[in-house]
């Protein structure tokens, strides 16, 4: 089959360098490229892996009141921050 496309140019970039690395035509670049970008395309998706979040204890809060903006400040950076 003979088509046109209109290629973006990080893609015809990344197609010259593989071209020229396997020393292939644009043909055979083009065709092998969409063959395996085509067949990942369709097989479904795997499910992401499983993260394990081990709790760590930080001890005790340092604020009396961790909504009172000023008292956070105050621990955070000193009382020279008023």
């Amino acid at each position: 089959m003979r088509t046109t496309i209109t290629l973006d140019d990080d893609v015809a970039t990344l197609l010259k360098r593989v071209q020229k690395a396997y020393k292939r035509s644009l043909k055979e670049v083009v065709n092998a490229a969409l063959r395996e970008g085509l067949i990942q395309l369709e097989r479904p998706a795997k499910p992401g892996s499983l993260y394990a979040i081990r709790p760590l204890s930080v001890g005790r809060s340092l604020l009396g009141n961790i909504d009172d903006v000023a008292e956070a400040l105050a621990v955070a950076e000193g009382e020279a921050f008023r």
